[in-house]
């Protein structure tokens, strides 16, 4: 547990303690074992238990915003959004192909696992947003369908 070394009339003494469980407590005087009675009750000394308050990441310069469609919009329009930070390893989709709902659009690579991200309506690929090799962030708009 603890070393401590004493000096007492010129002698030097190394002292370890090695077990304290209530009043008695194990310890090492220079390679002898001894079992000490001590008068008052000992306590271990106890690790202090760190409490972290809840952090808000200083970049949120604007109020957060959905990053899905709502299931009550329109089925016919709308934005794909990332759904995590990460690199975009494959693009299906070219603007003017028809895409169905469950349809895989892209590829992206996120904590280094790979994401296939789908369609979640039908429509007409309106715009491509999304490069192969591109970095992009959660909520970033990936594409867009439209009617």
């Amino acid at each position: 547990m603890k070393r401590f070394k004493f000096t007492i009339n010129g002698n030097i003494y190394e002292v370890e303690i090695q077990n304290i469980d209530g009043n008695l407590a194990e310890v090492e005087v220079n390679g002898t074992n001894y079992k000490v009675e001590v008068d008052k009750q000992l306590q271990p000394t106890k690790t202090p238990r760190l409490m972290r308050t809840v952090s808000v990441p200083s970049t949120d310069v604007a109020p957060s915003t959905a990053k899905f469609s709502s299931p009550a919009s329109p089925k016919g329009t709308g934005n794909i959004k990332s759904p995590l930070p990460g690199a975009i390893l494959d693009v299906f989709v070219r603007e003017g192909d028809q895409v169905k709902i469950g349809q895989k659009l892209i590829l992206l690579e996120a904590m280094k696992m790979e994401n296939n991200i789908h369609a979640d309506k039908e429509g007409k690929v309106v715009t491509v947003n999304a490069r192969k090799g591109d970095n992009v962030m959660e909520g970033d708009v990936l594409l867009i369908i439209g009617d």
